[in-house]
Formats: structure tokens, C-alpha cells, sequence
């Protein structure tokens, strides 16, 4: 008998099997979602708010596109790390241990960042960043999932854009307008975190500590054999989408002001707040719609939106690319939303870490290495215009790679 690929319909084992309606009948604490949701949205927001700034930190450091790009990499490559050795921790210790000390770590990359007087000690705050958020991302997710399993799946799916764009945002505001603006920015994110650690502190733990701790420490990217299938589909539209945003993080900024003809840091950050926060509406607007229908529709907005930036790139148009940027912003939300819903509602408790750090991984990947080309391709190739172009197209191939691996796993898992 087969089942088809859907919220609740779709089991990996006899044993998740047993577990899977007892999760799914929990009724969400008034609230419980709000804390880990809101450390996401401060994770990634801090990951962001550099990204106006890196303007300001090369006319006074005198550094390239390239450093810039080094800069993002080292951000992207900890990130990636971290997931890899600490995304299964909060499994075996609890999630508050681990959210504690990526808190704790986050308030001192920060502070790090908030008295950067060159481009090493940049490195050394991006290093610890992506330490940080590596490590807390699986726990967080799991946290979600532990309330509930379909709100935490779509919670998961929209926070993240959420806080990338409100950093890009806010330290854009703040740079513009506000006095100090290397520091300004980065004094609210470390007051957001004391906060969030009184919170995670008082905050119930859900996991019941288990012996196997230091094994979850080498790094390894296993997926449940239940939800082999379901992570198979989801993967290449994972990394598609964070691969737009992976645009819209690297030459986005510098691409919006060539266009307009502005110097204005809001300008350039406008683009990945448009971005983020139509994406963090489609998540939420298409909560209730099948999974893999989502999937679809991620795709054809993903190529639709492609295809929009490089008629504006070519027409030199501010209009057209923010309106593919809309366009952009629903696909990239579609896409995250079902390929997340996809797996994650299907994992057990135990495996909830583990299996959002393996997505996590997918995803980042997809941001970082493209990105980290584009920066290069801007100096040693073709510039910022013929950059963007290539990139482009890369998002259209990626686009029909998704749609055909979609397609090849079209037939219904298995019990």
C-alpha cells in the first residue's frame, strides 16, 4: 500500500509510525512558538546586517569585491560546519544547552563586529556568526516541531527570510540615518540576545538528555531511511531557492543601486527585504496547500522571476527588477515552504535536529557557492551586469534540475 506525499500521510517506519500521531495531536503552548522563532529571526537578521555595511568598511579598510566575497564565504563555510558537527547535539543534551551557548556565542561575535577596526577582526565576528548560527538552527527547528509539527514546519519556513531581510533592512535604516552607524546596529542585536537568553532560560526543555552526545559530534549527514525519499525531493528546489537568495545577498545590493543610479545603502538592501518578506507572506499564505503542489508553484515562480531579472538587467530597468523581485519573493517563499513540509513534519523527535541541519546544509550550500563564484566572476569576469546575467540563467538551469527531480520522484513512498 502507498501513501502520497502530504502533511500527515506519509510515514517512514513502523516504529515513526507509533510516534507520529502523538506528536501531531500536541496542542501548541499560547506562545511556545514565539521565542525560538524570534532567536531565528535575530540569528539571521545579525547574519544580514553587515551586508550595508561592507560599503562603508571597504572605503575605510581600503579592501575588493573580493575580500567582500571572502568575507560572505567564511560567514557561509561556519555555517555549514557548525550543522555538520553540532546539528544533532540538542537530540542527545536538550535544546536550552544548546541555544544557550549559541546565544552566548552570538553576543560575543557581535561585540566583535561592534569594535571591528579592520578587516581580520570582520573575518574573526562572520567566523563566529556562522559558528553560532550553525549550531543553533537544527535545536531551533527542533524546538518548533517539538510544540507542534505542522505549525513548527511552516514557522521553520518562514522565519528565516524574515530575519535576513529585517537585518539587511534595519542596519540599512540605521546607517542611513542614525549616528554611528558601525556600531548602532550591532548594540540592538546584542540587547535582543541578553533578552533571548533570559527567555531560553526559563523556557521548559523538551528533550530528555540521552547517552551519545560526543558520537553526534563527527560530522555526518544522515537521513532517516523513511525519509531518504521525501528529503531526495525536496533537496534540489531547497538549493535553488537559496541560491536566489544567494543573488540577492551578493550582487543584489549592487546591482539595485547601478540600476537606480543611487548611492543609498536602503536602495541596495531594499531588493533582499522585498525579497524576504514577500517570501515569509507566501509561507504563510500557503500553509494549507499540499506540499508538493507548493513545490511546483516555487519553481515556476523561480523560473518566471529568472526570466523577469534578465529582461530588467538587459533593459536597465529599477521597475522591472524590483518587480521581479516580487516575483522572486514567492518562489523563493513556495519553494522553501514545501520542500520544508515535505520532511520535516515526518521525523521523529529524536531525528528532528539532525534531519532540519541536513536541509540547513542543502540550503547554504546553495547560497554560499554560487555566491562565492558571483564575487569572483564581478572582478576577474565579466562585471557586475554580466555577473548578474550568468547568474541568472544559472537560477533558470536550477530551476529545471528541481522541476525534473521533482518529477522523477513523482510516484507515492512507501510505508
Amino acid at each position: 500500500m502507498t501513501e502520497p506525499i502530504t502533511d500527515h500521510g506519509m510515514r517512514g517506519s513502523a516504529g515513526r509510525e507509533a510516534i507520529a500521531p502523538q506528536v501531531a495531536e500536541r496542542r501548541p503552548r499560547r506562545g511556545a512558538l514565539a521565542l525560538p522563532a524570534s532567536i531565528v529571526v535575530s540569528f539571521l537578521a545579525a547574519s544580514g546586517a553587515p551586508t550595508p555595511l561592507y560599503a562603508t568598511y571597504a572605503g575605510r579598510w581600503h579592501f575588493s569585491p573580493i575580500t567582500t566575497t571572502v568575507v560572505f564565504g567564511v560567514y557561509a563555510i561556519a555555517v555549514l560546519l557548525a550543522l555538520l558537527v553540532l546539528g544533532r547535539l540538542s537530540d542527545h543534551v536538550g535544546r536550552r544547552p544548546v541555544l544557550l551557548a549559541a546565544l552566548a556565542v552570538q553576543t560575543v561575535a557581535t561585540v566583535v563586529l561592534a569594535t571591528a577596526g579592520g578587516v581580520g577582526a570582520l573575518l574573526a565576528g562572520r567566523l563566529l556568526q556562522g559558528i553560532s548560527t550553525g549550531g543553533a538552527l537544527g535545536a531551533l527547528g527542533a524546538a518548533m516541531l517539538d510544540v507542534h509539527p505542522r505549525r513548527g514546519a511552516i514557522t521553520n519556513a518562514a522565519t528565516p527570510g524574515m530575519g535576513t531581510g529585517a537585518g539587511v533592512l534595519l542596519s540599512g535604516l540605521l546607517v542611513q540615518y542614525a549616528p554611528a552607524p558601525t556600531h548602532l546596529v550591532y548594540l540592538v542585536l546584542i540587547g535582543t540576545f541578553v533578552l533571548q537568553g533570559v527567555g531560553v532560560v526559563l523556557m521548559p526543555e523538551t528533550v530528555t538528555r540521552e547517552s551519545g552526545a560526543r558520537a553526534t559530534l563527527v560530522p555526518e549527514l544522515a537521513v532517516p531511511p523513511g525519509l531518504r525519499g521525501p528529503v531526495l525531493a525536496a533537496a534540489p528546489i531547497l538549493f535553488a531557492v537559496w541560491a536566489l537568495a544567494g543573488f540577492y545577498g551578493s550582487l543584489g545590493p549592487a546591482l539595485a543601486r547601478q540600476l537606480s543610479g543611487s548611492t543609498s545603502v536602503v536602495v541596495g538592501g531594499l531588493g533582499f527585504f522585498l525579497l524576504a518578506v514577500v517570501g515569509s507572506l507566501a509561507t504563510v499564505a500557503l500553509d494549507r496547500t499540499p506540499p508538493r503542489t507548493v513545490m511546483l508553484f516555487g519553481i515556476t515562480m523561480l523560473a518566471v522571476a529568472s526570466t523577469g531579472i534578465l529582461i530588467a538587467v538587459e533593459l536597465s530597468s529599477t521597475a522591472g527588477f524590483f518587480a521581479g523581485t516580487f516575483v522572486a519573493g514567492i518562489g523563493f517563499g513556495a519553494g522553501f515552504q514545501g520542500g520544508i513540509r515535505t520532511v520535516v513534519p515526518l521525523a521523529a523527535p529524536h531525528e528532528r535536529a539532525g534531519v532540519l541541519s541536513v536541509l540547513y546544509v542543502i540550503c547554504y550550500c546553495g547560497m554560499g557557492v554560487p555566491s562565492v563564484a558571483a564575487g569572483v566572476l564581478v572582478v576577474h569576469g565579466g562585471g557586475l551586469i554580466g555577473t548578474a546575467r550568468d547568474y541568472a540563467l544559472f537560477i533558470l538551469a536550477l530551476a529545471a534540475t528541481a522541476l525534473a527531480g521533482l518529477l522523477s520522484t513523482s510516484r507515492p513512498y512507501r510505508k
